[in-house]
Order: structure tokens, then C-alpha cells, then sequence
């Protein structure tokens, strides 16, 4: 008689990989870390889950918004508190990542001494300016849209936000080298084009059938700007750079579909 093979079936074995990678992405990119996830491959694999973790990101924060707005809070104060709310979630993840990428590359020093800056946990001026712009253009932006409408356009807009915010972090770690051999940046590996096309693919198609085309992809431009500043200023990327591509493109995507939808 013939026995069944041991161990699970393709498909079940495919399914498996999926969750797995959604979980290494809730792990890295949220406060999640009871979430059990296998480290041992590298962060990139999960390349096309990032929007997934940044969905849920930006569902925890529109929703404190929009609940606050529909408890009596006026629009800025329910906003920031939105927010806040997102940024907890990420534990100021992304905020780390830009206030140290603006005090490197803004420093004007040479790139050894810019990457030092990066590794330094004290914040300078630049990153001090940086998170005061990027906690306004959120909150305001975010205030717009509550006035529009808690939950049929606040919501959806911070989720589209925050979801093509996390794409942008594989698709940055595919265009750039890393800046230097240890690190945040080189560990995680360099995400394959599949992964990187899925990833930006799943915010940009659901911003299509919400109505917020072309303010997704405009979103996406700064990153060139800040591709260009790396790669002279550092020789590439790393870790924080990362983090930052990302939350520039949340706080320009958030800020585009509040003009959008106005």
C-alpha cells in the first residue's frame, strides 16, 4: 500500500512562506515583537509584506483619529492624536531614521565622518527641523481629512499613506548600494524584483480604486531627490536612510491625497 507523503503540501507549504514573511515584516516595522517570525532569513524577503505592515500601521492611527473626531475632538487635536497613536505603534521607528539621515547628510562633513553622525544617538538640529516638518505635514494633512470625513476619507488616506510609505523602503534598498559593509542597510539583504513590484503594486492599485491617482506615485518622487543626496553624500544607504525614504514618502503621500481630495 502506498503512504502519504510526509510533510505539507505545496500549497499549504506556499501559504506558510507568506504568513512568515508578513510576520518578519510586523516584527521589524511594528511594536508586534510576541509575533513569532524566523529570523534567519534576511528582512528584504519580506520585501512585499512591508505595505501589508504598513497598512496596519496607518489603519491603528486613522482609526484613533477618526474616533477621536467622532467623540467630539476637534479635527487637529483628533489628528494628532492619530499620529501619535502611529508613531507608538512603530516605536518613532522611521522617526529615528530621518532625524539621523537629515543631521548626517545636512552636516556637510566628508562620508566617513556622515556615517558617524548616522551611528550617533544624539540628535542635531537638522533632525530636530526634520521631525517638527514631517510631525506637521502628517498632522495637518491628516486634520484636512477628518474635516472631509472620519472614515470614509481620513481612514482610507492614512492606510494608502503609510502602506506605500513601507513600500518604498525595499524599492530604496533595490535602487542603492549599501553605504558600508556592516549594518542595519547590509543585513537586510537586497529585495528581489518580484518582491519590490508586489509591494508597491498592492498600495498604488488600491489608491486607484479609492480615487487617490495620481497622488500615490507623485508621492514617490522625493525619493529620487533622496536617492541622489545618498549615494553623493554617503556612498548608498543604510538602515536609517531606509527609514527615512519611507517616512518621507508617508508624510508627501498623505499630504498629496489631502490636496487630492480636497
Amino acid at each position: 500500500m502506498e503512504t502519504e507523503p510526509n510533510g505539507p503540501t505545496p500549497r499549504v507549504a506556499w501559504v506558510g512562506r507568506r504568513l512568515g514573511e508578513i510576520n518578519l515584516a510586523l516584527v521589524f516595522l511594528t511594536r508586534l515583537s510576541w509575533v513569532r517570525t524566523d529570523w534567519s532569513r534576511p528582512l528584504m524577503s519580506a520585501a512585499w509584506a512591508f505595505p501589508v505592515a504598513g497598512a496596519l500601521v496607518g489603519l491603528t492611527g486613522g482609526a484613533v483619529a477618526a474616533l477621536a473626531m467622532l467623540f467630539g475632538a476637534p479635527s487637529l487635536l483628533a489628528a494628532t492624536l492619530g499620529v501619535a497613536a502611529a508613531v507608538l505603534f512603530t516605536g518613532a521607528l522611521h522617526e529615528d531614521g530621518l532625524a539621523d539621515t537629515a543631521d548626517g547628510i545636512g552636516s556637510g562633513r566628508d562620508r566617513e565622518r556622515s556615517l558617524e553622525i548616522l551611528r550617533d544617538s544624539v540628535i542635531g538640529a537638522y533632525g530636530v527641523l526634520a521631525l517638527i516638518v514631517a510631525m506637521l505635514a502628517r498632522v495637518t494633512a491628516l486634520a484636512a481629512l477628518l474635516d472631509a470625513g472620519p472614515l470614509g476619507t481620513a481612514l482610507p488616506a492614512f492606510v494608502l499613506a503609510a502602506a506605500l510609505g513601507r513600500a518604498a523602503g525595499p524599492l530604496f534598498t533595490a535602487a542603492l548600494p549599501p553605504a558600508r559593509e556592516d549594518g542595519v542597510g547590509a543585513a537586510a539583504g537586497r529585495p528581489d524584483t518580484a518582491g519590490v513590484a508586489v509591494g508597491l503594486a498592492l498600495p498604488l492599485l488600491a489608491g486607484l480604486l479609492l480615487g487617490a491617482w495620481p497622488a500615490l506615485p507623485l508621492a514617490l518622487l522625493p525619493l529620487v531627490w533622496l536617492g541622489w543626496l545618498a549615494r553623493r553624500r554617503l556612498g548608498g544607504i543604510t538602515g536609517d536612510v531606509i527609514g527615512c525614504a519611507m517616512l518621507l514618502t508617508e508624510c508627501t503621500a498623505v499630504a498629496a491625497i489631502a490636496m487630492a481630495w480636497q
